[in-house]
């Protein structure tokens, strides 16, 4: 099929309960040894949730489903648009992602270490990617971080002071914290500073979606 335009790449994935999360042209990024083409980053936005929790993956209760919906969910897009693709899973080796992500134009470090996107802030969750042999035109990306005009409550909502963007993300303060009575909060809802950022309300995040991404990062 003739390449489609990144404004037909949005509303197929949209359809999927996707979201654009980036994208860019890896040579023009890297440098000339790089592969020709486009690079076009996928995840999760408002309206994965609901066709999520409708899925074969959700509802028979296996191991990793979120990952196995990304692999039929994505992988069926690919094959439809006849490109490959890639996943921020079943490594090692793992697909750069994060780097990906940065060469977008997209996303900053935030003030507390992760990353921050323009639009889902720090709810971000990569789904897959898509390598299209074309340079697609592309959108000019915001020139400014979200971070620049914001007062920062992301540094102060985590009760541990796990977080931090110029030391090391303190896992296991985390994990303690998380096991007590007081982390319910935390586990049912979310991470507290991923939560307290402004930009995160458009990701549309359920409660129930950030609870199974707690479960998976901290089985009880």
């Amino acid at each position: 099929m003739d390449a489609p335009g990144l404004h037909q790449i949005e509303a197929l994935a949209a359809e999927r309960g996707l979201i654009v999360m980036g994208a860019f042209h890896p040579k023009r990024a890297y440098d000339a040894s790089h592969d020709t083409g486009t690079l076009v980053l996928l995840g999760a936005g408002p309206a994965f949730w609901p066709v999520f929790a409708r899925s074969p993956e959700y509802l028979n209760d296996e191991a990793d489903p979120v990952d196995r919906w990304s692999e039929r969910v994505v992988g069926g897009l690919a094959q439809h648009l006849g490109v490959s693709c890639s996943y921020p899973f079943g490594g090692p080796p793992y697909a750069p992602f994060i780097d990906w992500a940065l060469k977008s134009g997209r996303y900053w470090q935030s003030p507390v270490g992760m990353l921050v996107h323009d639009t889902v802030g720090l709810m971000i969750s990569f789904r897959g990617a898509l390598h299209f042999e074309d340079e697609l035109p592309l959108l000019a990306p915001p020139k400014t971080a979200p971070c620049a005009t914001c007062a920062a409550p992301c540094t102060t909502a985590c009760p541990v002071g796990a977080l931090s963007a110029i030391g090391a993300y303190d896992l296991a303060a985390c994990h303690g914290f998380l096991s007590t009575d007081a982390g319910t909060t935390c586990m049912s809802k979310g991470c507290l500073a991923r939560r307290a950022c402004p930009v995160s309300t458009g990701a549309g995040r359920s409660h129930a979606q950030s609870a199974l991404h707690m479960r998976a990062f901290h089985p009880s």
